[in-house]
C-alpha cells in the first residue's frame, strides 16, 4: 500500500507491503456536518453549561481573547471573525478587544506571523499581541500543588476572558484546549514548570482526564484567572474544523474531548514490530519539541525492542533552549530519565519523555536535522522513509508487522480488549 505522509509543508512517499501491514490508524468518520463557519456559529448559539457569550459581556467591558501561537494548528483566523461578531452584537467596541497569542515558553512572533494568525481584517480591527512572561499579575496558588497563578497582565486586567483553542491529545495533560490557553498559554516559566512537574505522577497520560494531576492543576489555575467562556475546535487530518464546542471552561471542554475520542482513538489488537509515524506536517513538526507528541503516541503501538520511524521535518531544529541543552548534553537516553526524576526542569521534561520511548524501542528519524547531530541526540537518522523502512526490515526481519500512523500527533492507539 502506498502512503504520502505529512512532512513540513509537503509529503513523503513510502510503500508498505500488504503482507507486512498490520494496521493504518486514521481518524474515524465522526466529524460534524456543515461548513466551519456554521459549526462555529452553532457552537456559539448553543453553549454548553453557560449562557451565550453575548449575555456574559456588556458594553464598556474590556475583553481579552486568548488564542494559540504559531506552534499550534488552531485556525484563529477562521474563528476570530465570529467571536468579534458576537462581541459586537453585545455592544463591545473593537477598541475594547485585545487578542492575545499565548506563547507559553515559545518564541515571540514576528509582525507578519501575528497578521497571518489573526487574519488581516481582524489584525486591522483590534489589538493583537503576544503574551509577555515579564508582565504578570499573581492571582494566588493552586491547591494542593501550590502552582503560582501568574497571568499576563493584559489578560488578568481585562473585565472578561475568552479562551480559544483546538482539542487534541496531550501526552501528560490528557488533552489540549480548555484551560491550557491560560496555563501554559499566558503564564510564566516558573508557573508552567510547577504545573508540568506533575507529569511524573500517576494519571498524567494522553487521553486521560479523571485522576490526571496536570489537568486538574491547570483547570484550577484557569478558574482562578476567571475564564468566562471558551470556544474550542476539533480538526480533521487536513486541519479543517469538523467540530466546535463553546461555553463553560470545564463542561464545554469535556464535551469536546468526548467528540475527539470518537474521531481519534484508534483500537489495535497488539503492538507492531515497526511503527511508521508522521507528526502530521507543519506546524506539528516545526521542531522536535512539537514533534515529540507524535513519538509519544506511537510508543503505545510498538512492541518492546521494536522500531519507530518518525517523519518530522524539524525545520526550526529542536525548538527550545532548555530542551536542546538536555538533548545535546546527556551521555545517554537513560541518563535523561534519571536526571528528570532528580531535578525536574521545564524543557527537560520533553527530553525525558523522548528518552522513555527510546528505552523501549529504537527511533529512526527522517528530518532536516544534520545526521551527525541527530545521532548525537540518540536518534538513528535516515534519509527518507523508504530507506528507513528497508533498514527496519533488515534488522527485525522481512516478516515484521507495521502499523502506520499518518497523523501521529492526533491519533491515540489503545488496546481494544482493555
Amino acid at each position: 500500500m502506498d502512503f504520502a505522509l505529512g512532512y513540513g509543508k509537503g509529503k513523503l512517499p513510502v510503500r508498505v507491503g500488504d503482507a507486512n501491514l498490520a494496521a493504518v490508524l486514521v481518524p474515524n468518520p465522526a466529524g460534524g456536518t456543515g461548513e466551519p463557519g456554521q459549526l462555529i456559529r452553532d457552537a456559539l448559539a448553543q453553549p454548553i453549561g453557560s449562557p451565550r457569550l453575548g449575555e456574559i459581556v456588556g458594553p464598556g467591558e474590556r475583553v481579552a481573547v486568548i488564542t494559540s501561537d504559531i506552534t499550534r494548528p488552531m485556525p484563529s483566523r477562521t474563528v476570530l471573525p465570529f467571536i468579534l461578531e458576537e462581541l459586537g452584537q453585545a455592544g463591545i467596541r473593537d477598541s475594547d478587544i485585545t487578542v492575545v497569542f499565548g506563547l507559553g515558553i515559545h518564541r515571540g512572533h514576528t509582525g507578519e506571523e501575528r497578521r497571518r494568525l489573526a487574519g488581516e481584517a481582524v489584525h486591522a480591527r483590534v489589538r493583537c499581541l503576544d503574551s509577555n512572561p515579564d508582565r504578570v499579575v499573581r492571582l494566588g496558588r493552586t491547591s494542593p500543588n501550590g502552582t503560582p497563578v501568574d497571568v499576563f497582565d493584559e489578560v488578568a486586567g481585562a473585565d472578561r476572558r475568552l479562551c480559544l483553542g483546538n482539542i487534541e491529545y496531550h501526552y501528560f495533560a490528557g488533552y489540549s484546549g480548555g484551560g491550557k490557553a491560560i496555563m501554559p498559554g499566558v503564564s510564566t516559566r516558573a508557573a508552567i514548570q510547577a504545573n508540568h512537574s506533575l507529569m511524573t505522577r500517576p494519571g498524567a497520560a494522553a487521553g486521560r482526564l479523571d485522576g490526571n494531576p496536570v489537568r486538574a492543576d491547570l483547570d484550577q489555575a484557569a478558574g482562578m484567572a476567571g475564564v468566562d467562556f471558551i470556544l474550542n475546535v476539533i480538526l480533521d487530518e487536513g486541519k479543517n474544523i469538523v467540530q466546535a464546542v463553546a461555553g463553560d471552561l470545564v463542561k464545554a471542554h469535556r464535551e469536546g474531548c468526548r467528540r475527539l475520542d470518537a474521531m481519534y482513538k484508534a483500537a489495535i489488537d497488539r503492538p507492531a514490530d515497526i511503527v511508521l509515524v508522521s507528526a502530521g506536517g507543519f506546524p506539528k513538526d516545526i521542531n522536535l519539541y512539537q514533534a515529540q507528541k507524535a513519538l509519544d503516541n506511537a510508543k503505545t503501538a510498538v512492541r518492546d525492542g521494536g522500531i519507530i520511524i518518525l517523519a518530522a521535518a524539524c525545520g526550526e531544529g529542536l525548538g527550545e533552549e532548555v530542551f536542546e541543552r538536555w538533548m545535546a548534553g546527556a551521555g545517554s537516553s537513560a541518563q535523561m530519565i534519571t536526571d528528570i526524576q532528580r531535578n525536574f526542569e521545564l524543557g527537560g521534561h520533553k527530553a525525558a519523555a523522548i528518552a522513555m520511548v527510546m528505552e523501549r524501542a529504537r527511533v529512526f528519524l527522517v528530518s532536516d536535522l544534520e545526521p551527525g547531530f541527530a545521532r548525537s541526540i540518540f536518534f538513528t537518522p535516515q534519509p527518507d522513509l523508504e530507506t528507513a523502512l528497508a533498514e527496519a526490515f533488515r534488522e527485525l526481519g522481512p516478516d515484521s508487522k507495521v502499523i502506520v500512523m499518518p497523523h501521529g500527533g492526533s491519533t491515540l492507539p489503545f488496546y481494544a480488549d482493555f
